[in-house]
């Protein structure tokens, strides 16, 4: 689909896809209501119905209406007259945007449709980036402005040098294939430091395990039927931990999953002192629990060992979980995560929390939200990458790091 297509997909049209948008209409349910106060199937965050679209009408006098102060203090990180925007759709599920500063592009992630995709700032054009990309979900750019990926299928992860050329910087550990790494960021000590929980193993994101193995214990499922060679003959081997890879190649794990269960998105604090992870759901081949949805904090000590773990905030909101994803830090300190708060329409989107673990702000969208990153020349728009779509916003700050 072009970005022509994309931008002129409106919400309204898009409800009137799903055939639900009339229903809504009729209900009128406010959106911070339960779900069993709703009357009919949700559909829209604001009422009455808004297009997100550029041809849409004005929804945005000064401040936006899906852009909600919980504390005083986000009012200074809101950006005045500034509209949330879908500024593209088509994907499957759209996942790890990453911003290349010296390109001025995003490129994110379409996990089921095996692809990378591109949006170029000046011009708004949406391309495939790369395909097949191994399912790639997670991706963010080092400071040398080289493109790291995380590839489900392939179960590792990679990076796009300048030259065009791809490294493979880990697929195993001690031996053992890694499951299926998610989300990766940089350090300005050259490290790269990254999730690897089992999501990965899942026919629609990538591929299951070997007949036997913990995904795929019946062996009724074939995970070869339409991959490579090599594909579908791994099975999972390994918890599920948080890793840092040592420029000099040295794989070590700095989270077990006794720790965080099934790590997903992580970030760093503006100054590197502090790293934030989110725990979420049961993955395939699980045997515990799995995560609740939540977001850890550890701090850093100067040897990269991480101590004082705890809980930094449990994305509850108004007694929904608002389970996350993707994570990014601002200037501030301020943490910025996904939300994926399924059918409880209206709290999907984007939740914010300051240093302290005190939810300050929220962004709603109409679509369950994957991951988000700050970019822009100035590094003041929020991108947020929405299970079939892609919308940003700008912001009062800028994000802490690259990528």
């Amino acid at each position: 689909m072009s970005s022509e297509e994309g931008g002129a997909l409106s919400r309204r049209a898009f409800t009137s896809i799903l055939g639900v948008g009339a229903a809504a209409a009729a209900s009128g349910a406010a959106f911070g209501q339960a779900p069993s106060q709703r009357q009919g199937p949700p559909t829209v965050v604001s009422n009455p119905p808004r297009d997100f679209s550029p041809r849409g009408a004005p929804t945005t006098y000064f401040s936006d209406p899906d852009i909600l102060s919980v504390d005083p203090s986000f009012d200074n990180l809101v950006q005045p007259n500034a509209a949330i925007q879908r500024i593209w759709t088509g994907a499957l599920w759209a996942e790890g945007p990453a911003w290349n500063a010296q390109g001025r592009y995003l490129v994110w992630s379409d996990i089921p449709n095996n692809r990378q995709l591109r949006w170029i700032e000046d011009d708004g054009r949406v391309s495939v980036f790369r395909t097949p990309s191994g399912n790639s979900n997670g991706n963010t750019f080092d400071y040398q402005g080289r493109q790291i990926s995380c590839e489900h299928l392939n179960r590792r992860v990679v990076r796009y040098e300048l030259d065009g050329s791809a490294t493979v910087l880990a697929d195993s550990y001690q031996g053992k294939r890694l499951n299926s790494p998610n989300d990766a960021v940089p350090h300005p000590d050259g490290s790269v430091w990254f999730t690897d929980p089992p999501y990965g193993g899942q026919l629609y994101e990538g591929a299951p395990d070997e007949a036997g193995g913990p995904s795929n214990p019946s062996g009724r499922i074939n995970p070869r039927l339409g991959q490579p060679p090599e594909v579908g003959r791994w099975r999972r081997e390994l918890p599920t931990n948080v890793y840092r890879l040592d420029p000099s190649g040295r794989l070590d794990v700095v989270i077990t999953e006794e720790q965080v269960p099934d790590p997903n998105g992580l970030c760093f604090s503006p100054d590197y002192r502090r790293l934030y992870v989110a725990s979420t759901g049961k993955g395939p081949g699980d045997r515990g629990p799995g995560g609740k949805g939540d977001i850890h904090v550890f701090e850093v000590g100067p040897d990269n060992r991480l101590s004082n773990g705890r809980r930094f905030a449990d994305c509850v909101v108004d007694g929904v979980n608002c389970n996350s994803d993707g994570l990014r830090c601002d200037v501030e300190g301020n943490v910025w995560a996904s939300s994926n708060a399924g059918r409880n329409l209206g709290y999907s989107g984007v939740t914010v929390w300051n240093p302290d673990g005190k939810l300050i702000g929220r962004i709603r969208l109409p679509e369950v939200c994957g991951n988000v990153c700050f970019g822009g020349p100035k590094r003041n728009r929020l991108f947020m990458a929405a299970s079939q779509s892609l919308y940003a916003v700008y912001v009062g700050t800028q994000g802490a790091a690259p990528g």
